[in-house]
């Protein structure tokens, strides 16, 4: 099929969901679900109209485009000094229930695959860990929710996934360079320079860029419609002058978030919206790529033991870590698992996914692994929308922290 008609079956599924997208949300269907939904259709499973590979030229560069704008926007909105203050609830969850559930997702893989190397395992359990508040919206919208338990998700969910990039990036170059920990250092330098390349090209433009936008603003130099596509350039910017210098670009592009958030007065909650709704798009095209690529590459490697992992990491592998993370904080065990079930897995996992296909130059990700990451995907998409209201509803009716 010609790029022509996917772009235009691509605009009417925008078009046809924008029309009905209030009415499907107040039934718990959410933009996720349908564009997932047309891409099945579409796929070899459905109509077989459209045939996108993972190692694409268009896909790798909606996924790049993405997940720069992802984790740009997802970092600045997180407020320094509101963080200080409100910062028990979010940093048990990102430094204590984070790595404890990589961990404990490695070490059951293991039981579970024993025949997969530790590494492609790790792997695995890295993609699956950020988790994408955007799948159980009500949860972190609804104000009859404790504003710190949505605060709390809501944080956690736009961290996390910066958190976990440098160490996705470590796992990759040590299987990509098949070697072992120990046997090369050669990977620690690289390493040392993608992160602390990225960082420091990430605070340097972000503060540069914030205060250059605040100036201009405050001179009245900049039409509004430039006021809100500047973060945007600013994000693009930043991601290829990292990488054009050795550094991560990715790592950039969060780092340089946090500080244009904190360091501009522009951003305010209009701009913020636009920024979130130009990245949206490329959002809804990720699921779109998922249901026509994802799904039909992993269905036949579905197995007893792919299905039990991928429910066990949605909740024992998520919830357990939660409810260790926030012993001691006076949190009720009601409100442990409410935090501990909306973990979602979505788009960073999916443009992870995506990024170590480019990265690494393989198709397969160990099949019974892509498999797991899939399935555990859909899963999510699938179970974490339908339930977020019905939930919420049921938790502030019922309980208190």
């Amino acid at each position: 099929m010609g790029n022509e008609l996917i772009i235009l079956i691509v605009a009417l599924i925008v078009l046809m969901y924008g029309f009905f997208s209030k009415s499907l949300e107040r039934s718990n269907i959410s933009g996720p679900m349908i564009f997932l939904l047309f891409g099945i259709f579409l796929s070899p499973l459905g109509l077989n109209i459209i045939e996108v590979g993972l190692d694409s030229e268009g896909v790798k560069i909606v996924a790049e485009i993405a997940l720069i704008i992802v984790l740009f926007t997802d970092s600045s909105s997180l407020n320094f000094k509101k963080f200080k203050r409100e910062w028990k609830i979010p940093a048990r969850l990102l430094f204590i229930g984070l790595p404890l559930t990589i961990i404990f997702s490695t070490y059951i893989a293991t039981l579970f695959f024993p025949d997969e190397p530790l590494l492609y395992l790790l792997l695995m359990a890295l993609i699956l860990a950020p988790t994408d508040a955007a799948l159980g919206k009500a949860v972190v919208t609804d104000k009859a929710v404790d504003e710190d338990i949505r605060s709390a998700i809501n944080v956690e969910s736009g961290l996390n996934d910066g958190i976990v990039f440098p160490l996705l990036i470590t796992v990759i170059l040590l299987i990509s360079s098949h070697k072992e920990l120990g046997s090369d250092h050669s990977w620690v330098l690289y390493l040392f320079e993608q992160i602390s390349l990225g960082f420091i090209v990430g605070a340097i433009s972000g503060y540069i860029g914030g205060k250059t936008l605040s100036r201009a603003v405050k001179r009245d130099w900049i039409k509004d419609v430039y006021r809100n596509l500047s973060p945007v350039s600013l994000a693009i910017l930043t991601y290829y002058i990292a990488e054009s210098l050795g550094g991560n670009g990715f790592i950039a592009a969060f780092v340089s978030g946090a500080f244009f958030g904190n360091y501009s007065r522009v951003l305010d909650s209009y701009s913020f919206r636009f920024l979130e709704s130009e990245g949206e798009i490329l959002i809804l095209i990720s699921f779109l790529v998922f249901g026509l690529t994802f799904i039909p590459a992993a269905i036949e490697f579905l197995n007893m033991k792919v299905v039990i992992y991928s429910l066990l990491s949605l909740t024992l592998f998520r919830m357990l870590p939660v409810a260790l993370s926030l012993m001691g904080l006076g949190l009720s065990l009601k409100s442990k698992l409410f935090i501990g079930w909306f973990g979602p897995r979505g788009i960073a996992s999916i443009l992870y996914v995506m990024t170590v296909v480019h990265k690494m130059q393989i198709l397969d990700l160990q099949s019974t692994l892509f498999s797991v990451i899939t399935l555990t995907i859909l899963l999510s998409i699938i179970l974490h929308g339908l339930s977020a209201k019905p939930l919420v509803n049921f938790y502030t009716k019922s309980f208190k922290i």
